[in-house]
């Protein structure tokens, strides 16, 4: 029996949606619409250092606006705290995870990967990071529009860091429990966070949990050549009509777009979107601001 397909959008709130936001949120909604399934929304709230007053509100807002409306209830991550430290406890009591007291300068004097210095010392809680022992690396995994993915091997193996030294639970654990919570059974994202694949599904295996399969898309690139983002003060997805910015982002993602969208609604482009919707035709490369820019609307139609 084939399971129901779950899918989600988890956006951080440091900051409103930009273009490379709304391509992450827009290709997983339409991967699970396409697929019948069921499309959910996560605030990834476990960072309060990094994040915006009033963003998380204003990104719910952001995505209804575009007609990219979710299932169910979303689940905080601030609301979670519980579930990771019982993720915690279990595997520090299996044996799979041990405080590390390193600081960052080391690990970059020796190359920029972790050596697994602290695993033998049983150091005390006080003042630790907690790695997870990884002892058996993933090494690869298949994405389902890039194929297989090899990951260099010292960041396979590395024992990396699962809850930090500042009391904070670290991303890769987080995402995880919450992951296996929900029933996450694809995970569409954005191609910066490839990386961390390999570090998510090790982490799955060792809790004796089904890892999803993954499906990671390009990213929008600005003029320098980096990457959309709020740390980049990349401009917020404009609040006026916003086909026209959701066509962008279609044709950014390889789909074809239908004609005569200024005398359609957001619901009818929306479940064009998804009828039409070919993940083979997304591009594998990301790419510059520029080509953004060439589609049939720019922002300056809001």
């Amino acid at each position: 029996m084939t399971c129901p397909y779950i899918g989600r959008f988890a956006p951080s709130p440091s900051g409103p949606l930009h273009f490379g936001s709304l391509i992450a949120a827009l290709g997983s909604y339409l991967q699970a619409r396409a697929r019948q399934g069921r499309w959910l929304v996560r605030i990834e709230d476990i960072d309060p250092p990094r994040e915006m007053p009033g963003a998380a509100d204003q990104i719910l807002a952001q995505l209804e606006h575009y007609g990219l409306r979710w299932d169910g209830e979303v689940l905080w991550q601030s609301q979670r705290h519980e579930a990771y430290r019982a993720a915690l406890d279990k595997l520090m009591q299996n044996g799979m995870s041990y405080y590390c007291t390193c600081h960052r300068s080391r690990i970059q004097q020796i190359g920029g990967y972790y050596d697994g210095d602290c695993r033998y010392r049983q150091r005390r809680p006080h003042n630790a990071a907690i790695r997870l022992k990884v002892d058996h690396p993933i090494r690869q995994f298949f994405d389902q529009r890039r194929g297989v993915i090899v990951c260099e091997p010292a960041l396979a193996q590395e024992d990396f860091i699962i809850h930090r030294r500042d009391g904070l639970f670290a991303y890769n654990l987080a995402v995880v429990v919450d992951d296996h919570f929900q029933g996450i059974t694809e995970v569409v994202r954005g191609a910066d966070l490839i990386e961390p694949t390999v570090r998510q599904i090790t982490l799955f295996q060792q809790a004796g949990w089904q890892a999803p399969h993954w499906l990671h898309l390009p990213l929008a690139l600005n003029a320098d050549g980096n990457k959309l983002s709020k740390q980049n003060h990349a401009a917020a997805l404009p609040d006026g009509d916003p086909r026209f910015t959701l066509c962008q982002a279609l044709r950014f993602l390889g789909q074809a777009v239908p004609e005569g969208v200024e005398d359609t609604t957001v619901e009818t482009l929306l479940n064009t979107a998804v009828a039409q919707w070919d993940i083979t035709s997304i591009p594998v490369n990301d790419a510059q601001n520029g080509l953004v820019a060439t589609t049939a609307f720019s922002n300056d139609s809001h």
